[in-house]
């Protein structure tokens, strides 16, 4: 009798155990789907403080500058609908006026006015100065990216979430960023961009929060290059605004009709 008792006694205590160690298991994985979850709200309400949801074109001037060398100033007109379609017309210098490239989803081409057909190019390819093509076509980070939290920071009296991103796949941009976001208003206030073999190539700072295309938004970007001290390229944001812009707009058949009317 006595060890009937002892073997339910054993088997109840296993049980208990068992029930324990799974109810971890499964809080912990609740605990990680939320913290999964609130790093992509986090980085969706960035995205959202930077540039509109819907379809908008904005006026980006950019002036890039090196030791020793006089600045480079380039303009730019951006039309885009959603993160995945996107056109950027150069403006300035005169010289490259008509140049344009069309991203549709993670596909990128430059149309220029001297060549028939449009030629191949990669996010990751340097634009001007310290911008690749991926920083005006393609520059919301939802959807690229796999965010994680990795701590708190304060700056300036101000609580920072610090989130890793991590390329969901190959052809984005970078291979990684490390983002600064402001928890109080979620406003964007620092990225540090990686390549793929994890080498800081170059720090972005948002900054000149101002009422720009209906809300409060960074209208100044400043980049500097981590691998060249003293290379750096600003970038001003103006004139945006919201914009009515049908699929037909982003097509290689529409881009040469779109110049001629800009």
């Amino acid at each position: 009798m006595s060890l009937k008792i002892s073997l339910s006694r054993r088997r109840a205590g296993c049980f208990v155990t068992l029930f324990a160690a799974m109810t971890l298991l499964t809080g912990g994985a609740s605990l990680a789907a939320d913290d999964a979850e609130l790093a992509r709200s986090i980085v969706a309400k960035a995205d959202e403080i930077r540039f509109p949801a819907e379809g908008f074109q904005v006026t980006i001037d950019i002036v890039s500058t090196s030791p020793g060398e006089q600045p480079d100033e380039r303009k730019y007109k951006v039309l885009s609908k959603g993160n995945q379609n996107t056109i950027v017309q150069t403006l300035e210098p005169a010289s490259d006026r008509g140049q344009a490239m069309l991203m549709r989803g993670r596909d990128l081409w430059v149309f220029m006015p001297n060549i028939s057909q449009p030629v191949r190019l990669s996010l990751a390819q340097r634009l001007t100065g310290q911008v690749a093509n991926g920083d005006l076509a393609r520059a919301n980070f939802s959807g690229d990216y796999e965010p994680k939290i990795l701590r708190t920071e304060t700056i300036d009296g101000e609580k920072m979430h610090v989130l890793e991103l991590t390329a969901a796949e190959r052809g984005v941009t970078y291979g990684k960023v490390l983002y600064w976001v402001r928890q109080s208003n979620n406003w964007p206030h620092k990225a540090e961009f990686y390549s793929l073999s994890d080498r800081l190539l170059k720090v972005c700072r948002y900054e000149k929060f101002q009422s720009l295309g209906g809300r409060t938004r960074p209208t100044l970007l400043i980049m500097e290059d981590s691998l060249r001290k003293g290379d750096v390229s600003t970038l001003r944001y103006s004139q945006m605004s919201e914009k009515d812009l049908p699929d037909r707009v982003f097509t290689k058949q529409y881009m040469d009709k779109l110049n001629r009317v800009d």
